[in-house]
């Protein structure tokens, strides 16, 4: 039983014994900086049945908390708050429990829920971007912490490897290409894919305008301009099995997904299952046709298939066309089905962009509506659209910002900030650079990762790379300002032991960081519950803060009394550790020296 625990139990029994008063359940706060404790606890809810003054409803049970409970040393009263404050031998006693103990032991409880946790989905028509980087950085995150938090997770990925857009790459190659490769374009495959997908659309564009200039509507030339037919048909083809469209189709991507996995590789994330829409949308196909011999579905006179969601506040969803090709939906509903089949999941999350929430509200109720029961296990982390400062940078096509740019400028602008600093000095030229990767990774990672999911956001490079302020290098340089205390301590001899604490009287700055290594678990289970690496981005940041002050304002190797010195670099070593776990949840590396 932690103390919070311990404190509402005797709460309860607090009212029981003065007042008489039947109470289930007793929520205690964090105490507001601005006054004295630990805990505070707001009477006002009990007044209406007890019928007496707030403060001295507060007075009342903290004094009976104060000769009950040992651990509760004082207590004050502001109004109807009750700050009760905790003796330091209470977290004394709690910091040498957890001395050389890691915060995550990474044992999974029996019957751990399983969760999957989706995220990247690319389209296999263009290179990773801005938008994608988010993406993949908040699903590995979230991940990370539910992990950590207890659960079971597998991390997915969904390819959209087939459909139109794949189409018109191909198309564009075949017509324009000139046999042209990754190697003898000497760029990467996902990079030349997407080079042909912006030359189908100006040429799309170019025939458009010529169909407006004849007479054309807008509507009717977008549908009927030659490559539009031609892509159509080269979809229905794929679809029939043609074995020439189906041959490119498989080079193509396969120049697209080893690009992909190099940018997995430079973020660091990785996926334990990846699954094709080629090989989904069949499976979606069938469920939809059972869905319509049910009834659940219905036709419409050109052979579409769609369900009626009128009468749920939506709208008539189309889940084939006429054709009888797929959509969208369609391989996301077989997708969902064969999860569930294969995993069994308690619950699956789908990272997407806010942009997709209608598609994600379909979709849930569609399956709901086929009488699927663990649908009900469904979420989408719908998270805000991120961009960049006007001009600070422009991708290839002027469009949107490609994710391999974005972090070579990351890096690149480490390394200029980096040097500048004099931060690699007696640094090998491999050291050099693979500190300006983690600090220039880490900027990237953290400055997406500390903003609310739900939040648009604006990323700014230079700003991420700050060396003071809530970024990853400035909790980063923390991190090796306790790395090399603890080396100068060793170099002097000076052996950090397990010795007892209890004789130390804690300085409020310390009791502060142990009171925050404390809230780590709690901190964790809350980050997990909210699908949210934004609340251990903050928390890492404020231990970092607070650690920062506490070693420019407390002696620790130049304490004369041993054993108060070998407590601080205790605490300083600890503290370390919850960084470098922190940071390991947000998928970010720290460095040993800088």
């Amino acid at each position: 039983m932690n103390i919070e625990q311990k404190l509402s139990q005797e709460t309860i029994n607090a009212l029981k014994y003065l007042y008489s008063a039947e109470v289930d359940k007793v929520v205690l706060e964090k105490t507001n900086p601005d006054f004295e404790g630990d805990l505070t606890l707001v009477v006002f809810g009990f007044l209406k049945s007890l019928k007496k003054k707030p403060e001295d409803t507060a007075n009342e049970i903290g004094a009976y908390l104060k000769a009950n409970v040992k651990e509760v040393t004082g207590f004050n009263v502001v109004k109807g708050f009750l700050n009760i404050v905790i003796s330091d031998a209470f977290w004394m006693d709690y910091f040498t429990s957890i001395y050389n103990k890691p915060f995550i032991n990474g044992t999974l409880p029996a019957n751990a829920p399983k969760i999957l946790v989706e995220y990247s989905s690319p389209n296999t028509n263009k290179p990773l971007h801005l938008g994608h980087v988010r993406n993949n950085l908040l699903g590995y995150a979230v991940a990370q912490i539910l992990k950590a938090a207890g659960n079971e997770v597998v991390k997915v990925n969904l390819v959209n490897d087939r459909g139109i857009h794949i189409c018109k790459s191909m198309l564009a190659w075949q017509k324009w290409g000139n046999g042209e490769t990754p190697a003898s374009a000497r760029m990467k495959g996902d990079h030349l894919v997407g080079k042909y997908y912006v030359e189908f659309d100006k040429h799309y564009k170019q025939q458009v305008a010529e169909l407006k200039s004849t007479g054309s509507s807008e509507e009717e030339a977008e549908k009927h301009a030659p490559l539009m037919l031609e892509i159509q048909e080269m979809l229905r083809e794929w679809e029939a099995g043609d074995k020439d469209i189906r041959a490119l189709w498989k080079t193509m991507n396969g120049w697209v997904y080893k690009g992909f996995d190099d940018t997995y590789k430079l973020l660091g994330v990785d996926f334990d299952k990846t699954y094709y829409e080629s090989n989904t949308y069949l499976l979606g196909k069938d469920i939809i046709e059972n869905g319509l011999q049910k009834g659940i579905l219905k036709k419409r006179p050109d052979n579409s298939v769609y369900i009626d969601l009128t009468a749920d506040g939506l709208d008539e969803k189309t889940l084939l066309r006429g054709d009888g090709t797929s959509v969208y939906i369609t391989q996301d509903i077989g997708t969902a089905v064969q999860r569930a089949e294969e995993y069994h999941f308690n619950k699956s999350i789908y990272t997407v962009g806010n942009e997709q929430d209608y598609h994600f509200k379909v979709l849930f109720l569609i399956l709901e509506k086929l009488g699927y029961a663990w649908a009900k296990g469904l979420y989408h982390l719908s998270y805000g659209m991120v961009e960049l400062p006007a001009g600070k940078m422009k991708s290839r096509e002027g469009t949107v910002v490609d994710a391999d740019d974005l972090i070579k400028e990351m890096i690149d602008t480490a390394g200029a900030i980096t040097k500048e600093l004099g931060k690699t000095e007696g640094f090998s030229e491999s050291e050099s650079e693979q500190l300006y990767r983690t600090i220039g990774l880490g900027a990237l990672k953290y400055f997406i990762l500390k903003v609310d999911p739900k939040k648009k956001m604006l990323f700014n490079p230079a700003e991420s790379i700050d060396f003071n302020g809530n970024t990853a290098p400035f909790i980063q340089f923390n991190y090796v300002r306790i790395q090399a205390l603890l080396r100068k301590a060793a170099e002097n001899g000076s052996i950090i032991t397990t010795n007892s604490n209890n004789q130390i009287t804690l300085l409020p700055k310390e009791k502060e960081l142990i009171i925050k290594l404390y809230n780590f678990g709690a901190t964790l289970q809350v980050a997990a519950a909210e699908y949210s690496p934004a609340i251990i981005a903050n928390y890492v940041y404020e231990l970092a803060k607070e650690y920062s002050q506490y070693y420019h304002d407390t002696p620790i190797l130049k304490e004369n009394e041993k054993e108060l010195m070998n407590f601080r670099l205790q605490l300083s070593q600890t503290i370390g550790k919850a960084i470098k776990q922190s940071m390991q949840l947000l998928g970010i590396e720290v460095p040993e020296r800088m």
